[in-house]
């Protein structure tokens, strides 16, 4: 274990013997921190948080943090973070809430890049891009391998569907559905595609690329059709393709509504 000599640790908190801990870091009662993670100079690190192996947490983070909710009052929440995440200099991530289920959950291999900010209660899977400045308010769900440019505001209890690609300076206030380009506010958003280039860098196949861009065409440009005729049109022409099922199973599930705008 490598920690330096001004950083302070409360004596309950639990560290692997592999763990570095940098300069002037503070790490409270009730961290756990796993295998190989490294604590870079100045980071707070607070409260029942748990961060898996392979972690780095950068400078000046606030990591486990009290809840910005006027309703918290001190209870025992959480924070949970899991493996190979890059955590870079000045991100905030706080603990949950008791009454949003009192966890606030991040997946593996994610990177949240400088000043970016993850409220109470949210929830991101593995491999997302949040790029700086990036802000979710609580509660907001964020699947895999989506990814968040600078400057992106969430709103509160929004869905990001996997594989989704928001645009900078995006204010987001419904669902953005997997696999979607997205960019703009709710009076002027725009649905511009499906994030081929994402996609094919992740493997996907030409031909489940099509079958997502026709179901795009079917549920984004189809303006005669309700969006119940368009979901059963979809399933009906692009039946055995997951991928897309698990988009009308967004727009079914979606209780916020989804982003479809694709014109100015």
């Amino acid at each position: 274990m490598s920690i330096h000599p001004t950083a302070v640790i409360d004596k309950k908190a639990e560290l692997d013997s592999s763990v570095h801990v940098g300069a002037y870091t503070v790490i409270e009662k009730g961290v756990r921190i796993g295998a190989g993670t490294r604590i870079e100079p100045h980071a707070v690190l607070a409260g029942l948080t748990t961060i898996g192996a392979g972690n780095v947490v950068g400078s000046f983070t606030s990591i486990g943090t009290p809840p910005q909710d006027l309703g918290y009052a001190g209870e025992p929440t959480q924070l949970v973070i899991g493996d190979h995440n890059q955590i870079r200099e000045y991100t905030s991530i706080h603990r949950g809430t008791v009454k949003g289920g009192g966890i606030t959950v991040i997946g593996n291999n994610n990177l949240f890049m400088a000043y970016c900010h993850i409220g109470h209660d949210c929830r991101i899977a593995s491999h997302v891009i949040m790029a700086n400045v990036a802000t979710l308010a609580g509660h907001v769900e964020i699947d895999d391998y989506a990814s968040i440019s600078g400057l992106v505001a969430v709103h509160q209890f929004c869905r990001i569907g996997a594989y989704a690609y928001i645009g900078g300076m995006s204010g987001i206030s419904l669902d953005v559905a997997p696999y979607m380009i997205v960019t703009g506010t709710r009076s002027r958003m725009r649905v511009s595609g499906i994030n081929k280039v994402g996609l094919r860098r992740q493997g996907f196949s030409k031909e489940t690329i099509g079958k997502l861009d026709q179901a795009f065409r079917l549920l984004f440009r189809s303006p005669d059709l309700l969006q119940a005729d368009a979901l059963a049109q979809v399933r009906k022409e692009l039946p055995d393709c997951a991928e897309v099922e698990s988009l009308v199973h967004f727009f079914e599930s979606s209780k916020r509504g989804v982003a479809k705008r694709t014109e100015d």
